[in-house]
């Protein structure tokens, strides 16, 4: 019986991960395929109770699914209650789901490959508070980031982020509105920056103000698609590191195929199955 992942999401308009993942499969002598699921709310609740059965592996979640997902499984794993979503799910020898979120470790492998230095002691600005923005600053925070400013557009959300995460870790976490002028200090003083909207993909323009940010710090666009955003262009313009999203997305692939079934190293692999379409400018988001 060929194995299964099904991604739960709606809409679904890109293969990346069903690209990465079957080149995976293959390299590795398995038997299973990766397939999108576009699926309606009322059929997650069946999509779900379809995958403890024989041949399937476990399930990816995106958008708008992933904490209705965490609702449904057996057990969430501790960092993805934190979070607060579940974006991968692995079904055990016995029918068991295991809800766990490879967002977090994604981007700190990402983003400490992009900086050239651990987060540890780092000064970071996050600009966002949604979901992705959750997972950046646990990441952060687990990591030991020295500080963690979060900014967005709405303050409240921001204040809420920063609520959810009190107490943990040893670094200071702030929640500012973006307008608010102290915000430029807060960039001065950045090791990194953190773009975890959709701006530069969905939206046109750039949450970061590059000539605030010191020379030698770091940019970080969670977008990946285009792969060169106005925000990643300004900062290799002015001679910074800086890096898209695409190395999040292949890290935290890895991680959740290894959960699957249990082999790793997988990653090279993935970049090269993913590269054609990274490198594709009329894949559009």
């Amino acid at each position: 019986m060929t194995g299964r992942v099904a991604l739960l999401g709606k809409p679904l308009k890109r293969r990346h991960s069903q690209v990465m993942h079957d080149a995976a499969f293959d390299a590795a002598g398995i038997d299973a395929r990766y397939v999108l699921a576009e699926i309606e709310p009322d059929a997650v609740e069946d999509a779900v109770r379809e995958a403890r059965g024989e041949g399937w592996l476990g399930l990816g979640v995106t958008a708008p699914y992933k904490q209705v997902v965490a609702s449904l499984v057996d057990e969430v794993e501790s960092d993805a209650a934190t979070i607060g979503a579940v974006n991968n799910v692995v079904r055990t020898a016995d029918g068991r789901l295991i809800g766990f979120n490879t967002d977090a470790p994604g981007f700190r492998a990402g983003v400490e490959l992009a900086m050239g230095r651990s987060l540890q002691g780092a000064d970071v600005v996050v600009m966002g508070a949604g979901g992705a923005a959750h997972a950046v600053v646990y990441a952060c925070l687990d990591a030991g980031a020295r500080s963690v400013v979060v900014a967005n557009r709405t303050v409240d959300r921001a204040t809420a982020l920063v609520a959810r995460f009190a107490g943990m870790g040893e670094g200071s976490l702030t929640a500012l509105a973006a307008a608010d002028p102290s915000l430029a200090g807060a960039f001065a003083a950045a090791d990194v920056a953190v773009n975890a909207t959709t701006v530069g993909m969905i939206d046109p323009g750039a949450t970061i103000p590059i000539e605030l940010l010191r020379s030698e710090a770091t940019v970080f666009d969670l977008v990946y698609v285009p792969a060169e955003t106005p925000l990643i262009a300004a900062a290799r313009a002015r001679g910074m590191r800086a890096a898209n999203g695409s190395e999040m997305l292949i890290a935290q692939a890895a991680i959740a195929f290894e959960r699957w079934t249990g082999v790793g190293g997988m990653a090279g692999v993935m970049r090269a199955a993913v590269a054609p379409l990274l490198a594709d400018p009329s894949v559009r988001a």
